[in-house]
């Protein structure tokens, strides 16, 4: 390889006391996404990283193959709403998906709603919605180039016209409808300090309730707290429309309050569950009796029962006690308990009565995950998405009376899958720990070390189960190995695993994924100079840290919209919230085991690091750019070897919510080129 010449890159002479430690910032300026000074710096590295990608041979014929895997027909599991039939689809290669609503479950139905119409590069696109029970009124919202700020309107599907109602400053929300169909309740914020919209601090988020026909203006406020800035809230309407139910929640903290409000009595919110003890997920009720998904003195999870004219501890019911298995979700369809379990980081789907007496499973095709599960307490039918490594989305019904799955929708993609396997493996981490990972391959590995990317993630409760993804089928064509590793800090195994990876056990995360990348060199399928890591916001914290830790043993790292500089992540949009998972440099314990791990702060001068492609977009108000921006200018500095460091700024895309697919083909483009670049693949 040759040394690259980068972008200076210009210093400045700022320093911060951390309990008396002085840690430099010199690339402080970088933070300021929109100033003409980061806007030349954004240009001159985007220029060398798109001069050095166009000079990779295989660019082009992995972009054409790309295009040609992506287009084929794709489809998402319908829900019914008032006898109709709402489902997305998409032809193959169109940039956002259309919502269709269909009369029957076998007709092919009319177009509700096309995002590709609402802007001209397919950056506009529709994040939430949610339908009245009737099925007449849409609430719909739809965001800008990837930002996570929505726009709420209101759509008639009989006749696809929108109402004037528009409802701005709305995010992390969802919506839902009384049953009169008059309104729906969401959450928003007050409107940012104009310039500042994808960089200041989200706090004091509001629960309303709109009124069709009315002006956003004239919502009622229907819940707030000013003395809990850090406070959200989500407000859902029970399925026989007699209570909201307010879940409160506490940045990305696992555990939450749980509020309601009588809709036929006098309006005043009850605190059912008032201290941050547990994680409560409302399940459904009979009458005042609620279910709920709880983790209390249960870390694997239970169902429990609540009568609410007697809410004391002591009267509470256990349903479902917990299991071996991770309980992950629980809905109510057929009047029933159908609930997702977690089996070594794969799915299984159980079905239980209301008295919590087990009725049966319901049969999955592989090992793999369910994606959606759709249905309501009185349907007849449980609409489900699954997939897998070697298994493209496809859509299932499940009949209670019949107790056998339909397929409904099979992705017609043109790929012989029946050459790959997927296997489940095991390493050893630092301290014992059995950490599980997934394979994917061709049947017959050659002797010789593999190209390999591994991937992670490993954060917030997140539980990383088989996905399919289309891309990476051009990856195992070329002769790649992909290794999916499930780390703690996930929910793989409940809450116990979650907080074996959370704050000053970080490090057990990052132990987790060193180990499974020493197995794979261990075991013959790769080598350190066939081996890329890989992993996305969490998951680019994850390759920072074990990139800087470990460069040894690694060739290629690819870190996308990472958190890289640990020490002020919280004073950023939504940052603040992560502080319940990582910890805080505003106290002196946080900052000591932040900082032994920070990715920008561990970056050693005159070390030789593994080439480097970092992803971020411009547009990022979720983990903003100038994390990613400062780690390149440092890493650029501190890179000993002749190894690239390159950044690629996507613009008008943020965190990666709605990116068209267009700009995502074009992405993985260069990733994959640079992989066989870098990696030497075909060689």
């Amino acid at each position: 390889m040759v040394q690259l010449a980068y972008p200076l890159t210009a210093k400045v002479d700022q320093v911060d006391d951390y309990h008396g430690t002085q840690v430099p910032d010199p690339y402080r300026w970088l933070e300021d996404t929109y100033s003409p000074e980061t806007n030349a710096w954004i240009e001159a590295q985007n220029k060398l990283t798109i001069a050095y990608l166009e000079k990779i041979p295989a660019r082009g014929k992995i972009q054409a193959r790309l295009t040609e895997l992506w287009d084929y027909t794709k489809a998402s599991a319908p829900f019914q709403r008032g006898g109709r039939y709402f489902q997305f689809r998409n032809t193959g290669l169109q940039n956002q998906d259309v919502l269709f609503v269909q009369e029957s479950l076998d007709g092919e139905g009319r177009v509700l709603i096309d995002p590709n119409g609402l802007s001209a590069d397919g950056t506009v696109a529709l994040t939430s919605l949610a339908v009245s029970d009737d099925g007449h009124w849409l609430a719909y919202a739809t965001s800008a180039s990837g930002s996570d700020w929505m726009t709420w309107r209101v759509r008639d599907v009989h006749t696809g016209q929108d109402l004037p109602d528009v409802i701005e400053w709305s995010k992390f929300s969802g919506a839902d409808w009384l049953p009169d169909h008059s309104g729906f309740y969401y959450s928003r914020y007050e409107s940012p300090e104009p310039g500042k919209e994808f960089e200041s601090a989200n706090y004091y988020q509001k629960l309303y309730f709109h009124r069709l026909g009315q002006t956003q203006s004239a919502d009622e406020l229907v819940y707030q707290r000013q003395d809990r800035k850090e406070w959200g809230f989500g407000g859902y309407v029970s399925e026989d429309g007699c209570y909201l139910i307010i879940s409160v929640w506490e940045g990305t903290e696992v555990r939450n309050r749980l509020f309601y409000r009588d809709l036929q009595g006098s309006g005043e919110v009850v605190e059912l569950i008032a201290d941050l003890e547990a994680k409560y997920a409302f399940v459904g009720n009979d009458g005042p009796v609620f279910y709920l998904h709880t983790d209390l003195d249960a870390p694997r999870g239970r169902v429990i029962a609540i009568d609410t004219l007697h809410p004391a501890k002591e009267n509470w019911r256990t349903l479902i006690p917990q299991s071996v298995d991770t309980l992950e979700m629980v809905t109510m369809v057929n009047h029933q308990f159908v609930c997702l379990y977690l089996q070594d980081a794969h799915h299984a789907l159980k079905r239980f009565g209301r008295d919590g007496s087990f009725l049966g499973e319901i049969g999955l095709p592989m090992i793999g995950s369910v994606v959606t599960l759709s249905g309501r307490r009185a349907d007849k039918e449980l609409f489900y998405a699954f997939q897998s490594f070697v298994c493209p989305t496809t859509i299932y019904c499940y009949d209670f009376g019949d107790d056998a799955s339909l397929t409904l929708f099979s992705p017609p993609i043109q790929f012989d899958f029946s050459p790959y396997v997927t296997r489940q493996v095991f390493a050893m981490s630092k301290d014992g720990t059995r950490v599980p990972m997934f394979l994917v391959h061709r049947q017959e590995l050659q002797a010789a070390p593999q190209p390999t990317l591994l991937y992670g993630y490993g954060g917030f409760n997140i539980s990383m189960t088989p996905t399919f993804s289309i891309s990476r089928l051009a990856w195992l064509e070329m002769g790649g190995v992909y290794a999916w590793a499930v780390l703690r800090g996930g929910g793989e195994y409940g809450e116990e695993w979650h907080q074996a990876g959370m704050k000053a056990r970080k490090q057990n995360v990052f132990d987790d994924f060193i180990a499974c990348a020493e197995y794979l060199v261990a075991e013959g399928i790769t080598s350190p100079a066939k081996l890329g890591i890989q992993g996305g916001s969490n998951g680019g914290l994850l390759v920072g840290a074990c990139m800087t830790q470990r460069p040894d043993l690694f060739a290629a790292a690819l870190p996308a919209v990472g958190v890289m500089d640990m020490l002020r992540f919280h004073k950023f949009t939504i940052g603040w919230a992560w502080v319940s998972d990582y910890g805080s440099s505003d106290d002196s314990e946080g900052f000591h085991y932040l900082y032994a791990y920070s990715p920008l702060h561990n970056l050693r001068p005159g070390t030789r690091y593994p080439a480097t492609l970092i992803t971020t977009a411009d547009h990022d108000d979720r983990v903003v750019p100038g994390h990613s921006f400062k780690f390149t200018a440092a890493l650029q500095a501190a890179q000993a070897g002749d190894a690239p460091t390159l950044i690629r700024i996507q613009t008008k895309a943020g965190h990666g919510m709605g990116k068209p697919t267009a700009i995502i083909i074009q992405e993985q483009t260069d990733i994959w080129a640079f992989l066989v670049r870098v990696l030497e693949v075909g060689s």
